[in-house]
């Protein structure tokens, strides 16, 4: 049954999620180019492919939907009108030429669905192209890719935030994850199980990504501005949240540019509609600027934004959320472990319902902090996937959600 689309929160029942099983694009990498790619280390793609599947299952046999991106991206390309978009997009690179450019655009439009859904993710090697001989492949090695693979489709949560009425399509900073948003426009745009549904922002906007957007709550949204997204993505993304309506106050929150801590959900995530697992060592450094409107305005870009004093994060977001204090679960047992667990994905967990979440086994400080606080804790293995540098809730893009307060035995509306 296909539930209502959207979500208000990062804690209301879970009823379908996008998911990527690891494919072809991650043995891709090599110790030459998995920097380049994002990678701090080589998996072992067998064992990822495992651990993603438990995880699927995990989820599979808590009545959640799973979708996975590549087959949706298949089905996608059935459509003449998308593949074409989706060929148009890969071949629009500076870097190769006008003589490479032609027998690209020819070639994968005479591949299938699933042949050309490989060639997008997986990318194309120099030495696979059989045809557009000229300057451009002559100079590149024979294992320089002409179209670089995606491994990190991996982290679906990244290229799009499912909102309470719309979808937003995210806008990527590093040049390495671009096309991950062009897939998922193609997705959303052409494909019959999201027809009608409002899509905003866009991968052409200023930089935003989908680990920085938490739903603390009906209405509240937190946005972290750092390394990824920018301090101009986040203000078109409060602009247009204010101005329809679905939110009344976005928290801008500062993170520190570094890569143990590059999403806000790096920091942070919700576990309980009154609670968050958080990292002690730089929570008491972390503010937020509550932005909010007073009038509402046609024209989002012309919406007088009314940007208030920093905040203690945790105040400022209790306060916008109307409770009295949002509860702490510290990551680890210490300052060290706590820098640990924090760096094996500890904070990024993901609710599937309040008080209950999905967390990598390792991290077992702070799985017992979260069990000793009431949470559930649904563990994975992620010795393979995290290589990445990410958990369970940067591998998932929830497209439904219970609202709020909608008792569990209550079926969504269909849509």
């Amino acid at each position: 049954m296909h539930q209502t689309l959207g979500a208000d929160s990062e804690v209301g029942r879970l009823r379908t999620v996008i998911l990527h099983r690891p494919g072809p694009e991650l043995k891709r990498l090599t110790p030459r180019n998995n920097d380049s790619l994002l990678f701090d280390g080589i998996p072992w793609v067998g064992r990822a492919q495992q651990e993603h599947d438990e995880f699927a299952a995990a989820l599979s046999d808590r009545d959640v939907e799973v979708l996975y991106l590549v087959e949706l991206l298949v089905q996608t390309l059935d459509d003449p009108a998308a593949r074409d978009q989706a060929v148009d997009q890969v071949t629009a690179g500076a870097a190769l030429g006008d003589t490479l450019r032609r027998f690209l655009r020819d070639w994968l439009h005479r591949l299938s669905a699933d042949e050309l859904a490989t060639a997008l993710t997986a990318g194309i090697r120099n030495d696979e192209v059989r045809g557009g001989f000229g300057l451009v492949t002559s100079l590149l090695a024979h294992d320089d890719f002409v179209v670089d693979p995606l491994p990190n489709l991996l982290f679906t949560r990244d290229s799009s935030v499912w909102l309470p009425s719309s979808v937003a399509i995210t806008s990527l900073a590093m040049p390495a994850r671009a096309r991950e948003t062009q897939l998922m426009e193609l997705i959303y745009t052409f494909h019959p199980r999201f027809a009608g549904v409002e899509r905003v922002h866009g991968w052409q906007s200023e930089h935003l990504e989908g680990g920085d957007v938490l739903l603390l709550g009906p209405g509240v949204v937190a946005v972290g501005v750092g390394e990824r997204t920018t301090p101009a993505g986040a203000e078109r993304f409060a602009r247009r949240a204010l101005a329809t309506g679905w939110a009344h106050t976005v928290l801008a929150v500062p993170i520190a540019q570094e890569r143990a801590t590059m999403h806000l959900d790096t920091v942070c995530t919700m576990v309980d509609t009154d609670a968050m697992v958080i990292y002690p060592n730089v929570v008491d450094s972390l503010c937020a600027y509550a932005v909010t409107c007073r009038d509402q305005h046609d024209d989002h870009s012309r919406l007088e934004l009314e940007v208030a004093a920093p905040e203690p994060f945790l105040v400022a977001a209790a306060k916008a959320m109307g409770i009295d204090t949002l509860r702490q679960i510290d990551t680890g047992l210490d300052p060290l472990t706590a820098e640990r667990e924090q760096w094996d994905d500890g904070n990024n967990t993901l609710a599937i319902a309040p008080r209950v979440a999905v967390a990598y086994e390792r991290n077992v400080e702070t799985n017992q902090r979260l069990r000793d606080a009431g949470i559930d804790v649904v563990a994975i293995a992620g010795s393979e996937l995290g290589s990445g540098r990410g958990g369970p809730r940067c591998m998932s893009c929830p497209v439904a959600r219970e609202p709020l307060g909608q008792p569990a035995d209550q079926p969504a509306a269909s849509a």
